[in-house]
C-alpha cells in the first residue's frame, strides 16, 4: 500500500504507509516550509486532530517534531477540520496540521497541512514541501531555541458563535418549528460540537448516534447510501423529522429524509447555494464531480457556475478567482466564503435547516422529502475501482482511449477525464486519497446512470486486463 500524497495531505494506513519515519519526515518539511516563508520569526503553527486510537500518538509525535525545528504549537485537541482552519487564522498563525483520513476506515489516518490562511496548500506549495523531503533540506533548532506547546480546546464554541452570526441564521424562526432531529457522527471529532450547534441553532431534541467519541466507527464512515442502513433504520424508529450525517472530521454533511430516502449528498450544496443566493446574490462553484443541479440553481437566479479539479484546495482557489459567493463538492462539502474557505459541515447544517425552515413557512409546513423536490432531478452513480501502481501510471492512455470512442461527448482532460453528454456525463479520475480510480456517471434516472458508470468501469478493466 503506497502513500497517498496530493493537496489533500498525505495519507496512509498506519503502521504500513504511514510510519513514524514518514510523519516525522513530513512534520520536519512543513517547519521548514513555514520558516522559509518567514526566516525572520518563530513558526506558529495550529494542530488539531478526530478521534482516531492513533490520531493522540501521531498528534504528540509530529507536535515534538515541530517544537525541535523550533515553531511553537497549539493544539487544540479534537477538533474539526473547518474548527482547526478557522483557529488558524484566529490565532494568526503560520500554518495548520489537521490529523485526520477524513471519510477512510479507522486503519488509516493522515496530515493534512493548512497555509496561513487556514487553507489546504495548493499543487505548487505541496511540490515545494515534497522537495524540501526529497533533498532533507530539514532545519531544526538548537536546544536554546526549540518551540512551546500550548492547549486551547475553546474553539468549537468560537466556531458555533460564528456561525450563528451569519446574518441569514435565525435561530428563533427555527425553534418555531419543533424540529427533532437524529445526528450521526460515526464516532468522529463532530461528537460534541455538531449536537450543541444544533441546540444552539433552535432545534428542540437532538437524538445521538454514534456521539461518544470514541474514534471506532461503527460503520464504514464515508456517509453515503450503502453505509447508513442503520442509521435510516433509526430515524424510521424514532418518528423524527430528519437525520444529520457527517463525516469523521465533519467537512461533508448528509442528510436522510423523516421517510428514510437520503437527501442526497450531492444536494447539500444544491439547497444551501438556492437559500442563500436569495441573501447575497453571486456566482456558486463545485468540482468537476458534482452534479448538474448546482448550474441548474445557478440559472435560476442567473449568476454564473465555475466548475473545479476534485479537490477542496482547487475549488477555493477558483471561487476567489471568480468571486464566487458560495461553493464546495458534491460530497457534501459547503464552502461559504462569508466564513471560511474550507469545506464545512456546520455551515452546511445552518444553512440547509435555515433553508428548510424558510420554505416550510412559506408552504404552511411539510417534510424533509418534499423539500427535496424542489430541487432538479438527477441520479449519480459512484464506483470505482481498485489498480496495482503500474495500472495507475497508464491511466492517462487508457482515458484518451476511452475519449476517442465517444464522439458525441465533449471531453474535458483538465482532471482524469470527464464526457459530456446531452442528457447524462461521466467523470473518471484517480483519487487523491485512495489508490483507485473513482467512476462518477449523472443522468437523469437511476438506471442510466448506473448502466453509464457500469459501462466505463468494463472499459477501464478491459484496458488492464488486455481482454475484450
Amino acid at each position: 500500500m503506497c502513500l497517498m500524497i496530493s493537496v489533500s495531505g498525505i495519507r496512509g494506513i498506519v503502521g504500513e504507509s504511514l510510519t513514524p519515519k514518514n510523519l516525522t519526515e513530513f512534520a520536519m518539511a512543513f517547519a521548514s516550509w513555514t520558516r522559509q516563508r518567514n526566516p525572520e520569526k518563530k513558526s506558529r503553527i495550529v494542530i488539531g486532530r478526530d478521534t482516531r486510537p492513533t490520531g493522540k500518538a501521531i498528534s504528540d509525535l509530529v507536535s515534538n517534531t515541530l517544537l525541535l525545528c523550533g515553531c511553537d504549537v497549539i493544539d487544540l485537541g479534537i477538533a474539526t477540520t473547518p474548527t482547526i482552519e478557522i483557529a488558524v487564522t484566529a490565532e494568526q498563525a503560520d500554518a495548520g496540521l489537521i490529523i485526520t483520513a477524513s471519510h477512510n476506515p479507522v486503519a488509516w489516518n493522515a496530515l493534512k497541512m493548512l497555509n496561513h490562511f487556514g487553507e489546504f496548500l495548493n499543487a505548487d506549495e505541496v511540490n515545494e514541501l515534497l522537495d524540501i523531503v526529497e533533498k532533507e533540506q530539514f532545519f531544526t533548532a538548537r536546544w536554546d531555541a526549540i518551540g512551546a506547546i500550548s492547549y486551547n480546546e475553546g474553539y468549537d464554541n468560537y466556531h458555533i458563535e460564528k456561525v450563528l452570526q451569519l446574518p441569514c441564521i435565525d435561530p428563533t424562526s427555527i425553534a418555531r418549528e419543533h424540529f427533532k432531529v437524529l445526528v450521526d457522527c460515526v464516532e468522529g471529532a463532530g461528537s460534541s460540537i455538531v449536537p450543541k450547534l444544533c441546540e444552539r441553532l433552535g432545534i428542540e431534541s437532538v437524538l445521538k448516534v454514534g456521539c461518544g467519541g470514541t474514534g471506532l466507527f461503527p460503520r464504514n464512515p464515508e456517509p453515503i447510501e450503502e453505509n447508513l442502513s442503520g442509521t435510516i433504520a433509526t430515524l424510521q424508529e424514532s418518528g423524527f423529522d430528519f437525520a444529520l450525517i457527517v463525516d469523521p472530521d465533519v467537512d461533508r454533511l448528509a442528510l436522510i429524509c423523516e421517510d428514510g430516502s437520503l437527501f442526497g449528498e450531492e444536494y447539500t450544496l444544491v439547497a444551501c447555494a438556492d437559500f442563500y443566493l436569495k441573501y447575497k446574490p453571486g456566482a456558486v462553484a463545485n468540482n468537476l464531480s458534482s452534479s448538474r443541479a448546482l448550474s441548474d440553481i445557478a440559472n435560476r437566479y442567473g449568476v454564473a457556475c465555475y466548475s473545479a479539479n476534485v479537490g477542496e484546495a482547487n475549488v477555493s482557489k477558483i471561487m476567489k478567482e471568480h468571486g464566487v459567493v458560495i461553493g464546495g463538492e458534491g460530497n457534501g462539502g459547503v464552502i461559504l466564503p462569508e466564513l471560511h474557505y474550507g469545506r464545512d459541515a456546520l455551515v452546511g447544517i445552518a444553512l440547509i435547516v435555515q433553508a428548510f425552515t424558510l420554505w416550510r413557512r412559506e408552504n404552511k409546513g411539510g417534510l424533509l422529502s418534499q423539500f427535496r423536490q424542489e430541487f432538479p432531478d438527477y441520479f449519480i452513480s459512484k464506483q470505482k475501482i481498485v489498480l496495482g501502481k503500474a495500472d495507475r501510471e497508464s491511466l492517462d492512455t487508457i482515458f484518451t482511449e476511452i475519449a476517442l470512442l465517444y464522439h458525441s461527448a465533449q471531453a474535458n482532460t483538465l482532471d482524469g477525464l470527464k464526457l459530456d453528454f446531452a442528457d447524462s456525463w461521466v467523470h473518471l479520475r484517480p483519487s487523491n486519497t485512495e489508490p483507485i480510480v473513482r467512476i462518477y456517471a449523472e443522468a437523469s434516472s437511476k438506471a442510466q446512470a448506473e448502466a453509464l458508470a457500469s459501462e466505463m468501469k468494463h472499459e477501464i478493466e478491459k484496458r488492464v486486463s488486455g481482454t475484450d
